[in-house]
């Protein structure tokens, strides 16, 4: 029997020390999170995009 209170994953993108994943959640929202060896940072999609031009901008 399948859980739809559980959320489906998926890995975007892992190296040896990181990895961003995101995550639908049963409510319809899709969440963005980014491990940092012990630290992980949770975004919403709105803040997901603001990041990702951020990082852009780190080159």
């Amino acid at each position: 029997m399948s859980n739809n209170d559980e959320p489906k994953t998926e890995t975007l993108a892992e190296t040896e020390n990181f990895l961003a994943w995101m995550a639908e959640e049963p409510d319809g929202e899709t969440t963005y999170h980014i491990e940092l060896n012990n630290v992980t940072v949770h975004f919403f999609e709105e803040e997901w995009q603001e990041f990702l031009e951020l990082a852009k901008l780190l080159k």
